[in-house]
């Protein structure tokens, strides 16, 4: 592999503004990297090589020029294949079908930041159908590998992105997360995967701005390094008047501790609810004792939900449906019926959730609403006493890929117990209930693939999370497991 293969992006920026290399030999080499390794893992699904050599071009002029550049200046970077737009690019979300030749003529918020702030997008990466669950599929594109084990899946659905982070070809790539779509990835690929404050970074939506809320829908980074999510988040957050959710934020700053103490830290294995894969709770529970072998004073948590992990899977997925059905809605005025026109490729699951949205009552929302309410509360108990809540990201290991594009689905069952295939066996949905920060970190190699412990903060406590977490890859670095991907077979 490139000696850049796994420079971070902190790096990479610093050594293209001394000018000890230039933006068109760092887009170059990704380029270079993407083609040979992308067809084993299938990460990228769409190629804008031609715009980003021209974009690394004309940075390279302005570094030579002397011109004020910005923090990400000359770094290659991808974003998702979902709701997330470039102009003159396509955009399917997701893998739909008859959306493969559709070009937008938009750009969403995290292109016009990280682009403002210098990156070069090389391309688009894979995701399942509208982001409607927690691996990476779809008819039009198939699977997205896990470059750890490339029979098994990557997560989702910010799939592509974390295996792209994970096998080399970019420092860092886009994540959205409606329902843990940038924590999953990065358990299991092994990335860190930053969900900020619900409001950090914004988003525009339109023609309905409050679309992000059912649930709540973030954007965030997806690195190898907490250094280099910081980076991107700093670059990402600010206010925006267009999203009604966007607050003021400074710009998060990471210390160089080592230590926990002074922390009130609080652990829950399973939140009381959920059925845990012994390998990632042993896992988990090491990682744990790090913690509180370096200072942390560690407290048993149980959040006390009200509701069992199938009513609150089932609550997501009528939450996340109403938001599917307002993008179906809008496409289907715009002249593009989305279930019509690809109803025999759409999952089942997913069609009989949309059937489902649509005939939701007023009384049945404001149920639904309650229920997220018990949800919302249940966290704030929790940091009235603690400020760092931790636990498994998610509650199995990575799944093997289904022969049939599109069909690869997450356990049925932990341990014995029932769970929804599409996002029970996420521990990271309820989050996008209430708000709050939360990252997933590399915390080890279980027989060979990653596993990622959460770690949530109080709202708008960010400083909190990444701090700790910044400290955690101190006392427990995982940039020596990526020798996994490294020296992968690159045949399909």
């Amino acid at each position: 592999m490139s000696e850049l293969s796994y420079v971070s992006a902190a790096e990479l920026a610093r050594r293209i503004a001394d000018r000890e290399i230039s933006p068109v030999e760092v887009v170059d080499d990704a380029i270079t990297r993407i083609t040979i390794r992308n067809p084993s893992i299938n990460a990228i699904v769409y190629e804008g090589f031609e715009d980003a050599r021209i974009s690394a071009a004309v940075a390279e002029q302005q570094v030579f020029r002397g011109d004020v550049v910005g923090p990400l200046h000359g770094v290659p970077t991808l974003i998702k294949d979902l709701f997330d737009f470039k102009r003159g690019w396509p955009a399917t979300f997701g893998g739909i079908p008859s959306l493969r030749e559709r070009v937008v003529d938009a750009e969403c918020t995290f292109t016009q930041r990280i682009e403002a702030a210098g990156a070069i997008i090389l391309g688009k990466t894979n995701s399942p159908v509208m982001g409607f669950r927690g691996t990476c599929d779809n008819p039009t594109f198939g699977p997205t590998r896990n470059p750890f084990d490339s029979r098994r899946n990557s997560g989702g659905s910010s799939g592509g992105s974390a295996a792209a982070v994970a096998d080399g070809l970019v420092p860092f790539a886009e994540g959205t997360d409606g329902g843990g779509s940038i924590r999953i990835p990065s358990a299991w690929c092994g990335t860190f995967g930053y969900q900020p404050s619900f409001g950090r970074v914004p988003s525009v939506v339109r023609p309905n701005a409050f679309g992000n809320m059912m649930p709540f829908l973030y954007e965030g980074p997806i690195a190898r390094t907490v250094e280099d999510a910081v980076l991107v988040l700093n670059c990402l957050s600010g206010f925006d008047g267009r999203d009604p959710f966007s607050r003021g934020s400074t710009s998060v700053t990471v210390g160089k501790a080592t230590s926990f103490a002074g922390l009130r830290i609080g652990f829950s294995p399973n939140f009381g609810i959920f059925p845990v894969e012994e390998k990632i709770r042993a896992s988990i529970l090491r990682a744990v004792d790090m913690v509180e072998a370096n200072g942390g004073q560690v407290v048993s948590i149980d959040p006390g939900l009200t509701y069992s992990q199938e009513e609150l899977s089932d609550l997501w997925c009528r939450q996340i449906m109403i938001a599917n059905v307002g993008v179906i809605e809008s496409m289907r005025e715009a002249g593009a019926d989305l279930i019509a026109d690809n109803k025999d490729a759409l999952p089942e699951v997913y069609l009989r959730w949309v059937e489902h949205a649509r005939r939701m009552t007023l009384p049945e929302l404001l149920a639904d609403f309650s229920m997220r309410s018990n949800v919302l509360d249940a966290f704030s108990r929790v940091f009235e006493s603690v400020d760092i809540l931790l636990s498994p990201t998610v509650a199995a290991m990575p799944v093997l890929n289904d022969e049939i594009p599109g069909e690869t689905f997450g356990p049925s069952a932990i341990e014995g117990v029932a769970v929804d295939p599409s996002i029970g066996w996420c521990m990271t949905y309820l989050t996008n209930f209430t708000g709050h920060p939360a990252a997933s970190i590399p915390v080890g190699l279980a027989d060979g693939l990653p596993v990622g412990m959460q770690v949530i903060g109080s709202r708008f406590g960010d400083a909190d999370v990444l701090n700790f977490c910044a400290a955690f890859e101190k006392i427990s670095p995982w940039m020596a497991t990526y020798d996994t991907c490294r020296g992968r077979s690159l045949g399909v």
